[in-house]
């Protein structure tokens, strides 16, 4: 990639990091570059309505929106899914998300949290360890034995905690168990302190391998992991149904 077209997204990337607007000094100094650079990157990226200039610095622009919904249109995910999760979020009491596996790599497409970060830090994109993730495990398991050992192959499988598991035997088995039993619970593995729990999206003859999560803090999850797995299968029910 371009060394200008790198620190463009990079600039693009640490906006959208940010709570507020980001002044061009800041984005400077976090790129490591110099304020003619930063000017002359912003410049482009405000011209072509990813960014915008605020008094008090740069946001996200007006063609953001647009580039997710092309986004979501291209992975083929309804419209109504959102609300499904916003649905499961009040239902449930735990951050939501839909997941799907595409060409090699297992993604989150959407989420709906509490007026607060989300729980564990979890968000929107790409899953670089699905071995350690209940959605991942999900996905993982619906995949034909030798596509999810060549993903895991090229993935690895690192530790992303103490209690991630790394040995393909015991992840085999897990997912033997999830395939039966149609639901993933990983505690730990992921994130200290938060337990994640997923269900499959039903679909049809070749349709896109999607799943429906939820991650709350531990103790939570001992005291409710019926109420929510209860509240996702039936998200997951409805997710088909908009297909």
């Amino acid at each position: 990639m371009p060394q200008s077209a790198g620190r463009a997204l990079d600039a693009l990337d640490a906006v959208a990091a940010s709570d507020g607007p980001v002044p061009a000094k800041a984005l400077a100094r976090r790129l490591g570059c110099g304020l003619s650079t930063v000017y002359e990157l912003l410049g482009t990226l405000t011209e072509r309505g990813h960014l915008t200039r605020t008094p008090a610095g740069y946001v996200l622009g007006y063609r953001v929106p647009a580039l997710h919904q092309a986004f979501r249109r291209q992975m083929r995910m309804a419209d109504g899914v959102q609300e499904l999760l916003l649905r499961a979020r009040r239902t449930a009491g735990a951050d939501t998300y839909f997941s799907t596996y595409r060409d090699g790599d297992v993604a989150v497409l959407a989420g709906a949290s509490a007026d607060r970060a989300a729980v564990g830090g979890f968000g929107t994109g790409r899953d670089h360890a699905p071995h350690a993730t209940a959605h991942g495990k999900v996905l993982l398991a619906a995949l034909p034995r030798a596509t999810r050992l060549r993903h895991l192959t090229a993935s690895g499988m690192p530790a992303v905690t103490a209690r991630t598991i790394t040995s393909p035997e015991r992840l085999e088995a897990q997912l033997r168990r999830v395939r039966r039993e149609g639901v993933a619970v990983e505690v730990e593995e992921s994130v200290p302190g938060v337990a994640c729990v997923a269900v499959p999206v039903p679909a049809a003859h070749g349709g896109a391998l999607t799943a429906v999560s939820a991650a709350l803090p531990l103790e939570e999850f001992r005291r409710g992991e019926r109420h929510v797995v209860a509240a996702l299968r039936h998200v997951a029910t409805e997710a088909a149904k908009l297909a």
